[in-house]
């Protein structure tokens, strides 16, 4: 038994059985018989040591050593001689942590690789140094992993945001930065966050999802992916919306996939996120001030100056601010097939949000104004909602009609619905929402889609009146590569 396991056997006793187990409660759980926090690291101090010894020995060789590999090897042949010259007894077991843990330190970001490295993790959350949680399959659950302490935390955070030139101090204590895998990072330190350092990772698959994936998920039927992937050969200016966490960037890099490779594509984001698969991309970011509050470059400057790349296409990650102004124009302008996204709660709302960003842009024009560039701007509009368990479905896929009044009028072609009680008795589950079904309207574009050589077959948009079948199967559409 290692001497961690020992200390962890002497805290029996405190109303727990040899098991474990904690007797049953019927009241409501109080602040103490909530989760404590891990115990602290018995080997903290020995970590600490060894990590302090490597770094004085190696020094510049971090920073100088060409490949890798070769600093990988380095790094892991000093951990272990000066484990070696230290005499705590280690099991076998406990020695082989203790050097993935310190090397973590070194090369990565410490406590947070192996949750990095798990693909069935989806968020890392780390509300203070001893507390941090992890969202799997849409749920979130505590993870054992703990920092040493609030000053291990900072240090992993500043090796992060300094790896793309950002910084986070007490002048700026908030900062959005990015992974080279490009999952996306937020960070908030003291004074703001009073518990401690916070961190909040969004971590993106290694290989980007497809439609396949999406259509695997459940999200979203095979017919309205090929509707879809139409969309986006077809040239139509597509608004994704949702709330957080929903995966409104997810669906926009699955339709952007679609897009001819002989195209050219600008991206613009605050932290580059999206995956594109063309070879034609550029991409572009949002730059923050610098210490001195000087050299900033919002989005809003990228769109204007991506008016001067000859783009076939602009991508915007996200709009949420005067930049919606620029975006809305150049789509008016001939840069059709463009996509965005937005957070909101329902398509009507996606456009109110739309008209609300326009006009933080400073420009004074009258609502109908705004609302006749919004029409004629966008053709479509995909709703992305999260359900309760956790789950992401397409809810609406809806046309954008022209003006009636002072009206935006929306059509909707796909729609998901709370399934009634005929539906979940064939699909043999309760389903808290029945996959999209079209609605029978056929979308006014359709001759913008032909102008670009997508044709859909007449009896596309026939409505469904039979139950939904319990399998959908991707074949019944075409495959999506």
């Amino acid at each position: 038994m290692g001497l961690h396991d020992r200390i962890k056997g002497s805290d029996l006793g405190n109303g727990q059985t040899e098991s474990g187990e904690q007797p049953v409660s019927m009241t409501r759980p109080t602040l103490a018989e909530e989760p404590a926090p891990s115990a602290a690291d018995p080997y903290g101090a020995l970590k600490s040591a060894i990590h302090h010894a490597c770094i004085g020995k190696l020094g510049p060789q971090l920073f100088t050593t060409e490949t890798t590999e070769d600093l990988s090897e380095r790094v892991l042949r000093e951990v272990t001689e000066q484990l070696a010259l230290d005499r705590t007894p280690l099991t076998r077991e406990e020695r082989r942590r203790i050097v993935r843990e310190i090397t973590d330190d070194i090369l990565g970001y410490g406590p947070l690789e192996p949750l990095l490295h798990d693909d069935s993790v989806t968020e890392v959350m780390v509300n203070n140094f001893d507390q941090i949680y992890v969202e799997r399959d849409g749920k979130l659950e505590r993870s054992d992993t703990t920092f040493a302490d609030n000053a291990h935390l900072l240090r992993i955070i500043d090796k992060i945001v300094s790896q793309i030139g950002r910084r986070i101090d007490e002048s700026s204590p908030m900062v959005d930065a990015r992974l080279p895998d490009g999952s996306r990072v937020n960070a908030i330190i003291p004074p703001l966050a009073l518990k401690g350092p916070t961190l909040t990772i969004r971590k993106f698959a290694r290989d980007p999802y497809t439609m396949d994936d999406l259509i695997g998920f459940g999200s979203v039927t095979p017919k309205a992916a090929q509707f879809l992937a139409a969309i986006a050969r077809g040239k139509l200016n597509v608004l994704i919306s949702g709330g957080t966490g929903t995966g409104k960037t997810t669906t926009l890099n699955a339709i952007s996939a679609f897009i001819p490779g002989d195209e050219r594509i600008v991206t613009i984001e605050d932290a580059a996120e999206l995956q594109l698969q063309q070879e034609h991309v550029i991409t572009l970011e949002a730059r923050p001030p610098n210490i001195e509050g000087q050299g900033e470059i919002r989005i809003r400057e990228l769109v204007r100056n991506a008016l001067r790349m000859r783009p076939d296409r602009i991508i915007v990650g996200e709009v949420r601010g005067p930049e919606t102004l620029d975006m809305l124009q150049a789509m008016n302008t001939g840069h059709e097939g463009s996509l965005t996204t937005i957070h909101a709660n329902s398509p009507r709302d996606a456009l109110s949000r739309l008209e609300t960003l326009v006009l933080t842009a400073g420009v004074d024009l009258p609502l109908r104004a705004i609302r006749e560039q919004i029409s004629s701007a966008f053709d479509l509009l995909v709703q992305i909602t999260r359900l309760v368990d956790g789950s992401r479905r397409l809810s609406h896929v809806t046309e954008v009609l022209r003006m009636e009044s002072d009206v935006i009028t929306l059509q909707d072609i796909f729609i998901g619905k709370p399934p009634d009680e005929v539906t979940a008795m064939v699909s043999g589950a309760t389903r808290l929402m029945s996959p999209l079904q079209c609605t029978g309207l056929k979308p006014h574009f359709l001759d913008k889609l032909a102008t670009h050589g997508v044709v859909l077959p007449p009896t596309f948009f026939e409505e469904d009146e039979s139950v939904v079948r319990s399998t959908l199967a991707a074949a019944s559409y075409g495959r999506f590569a």
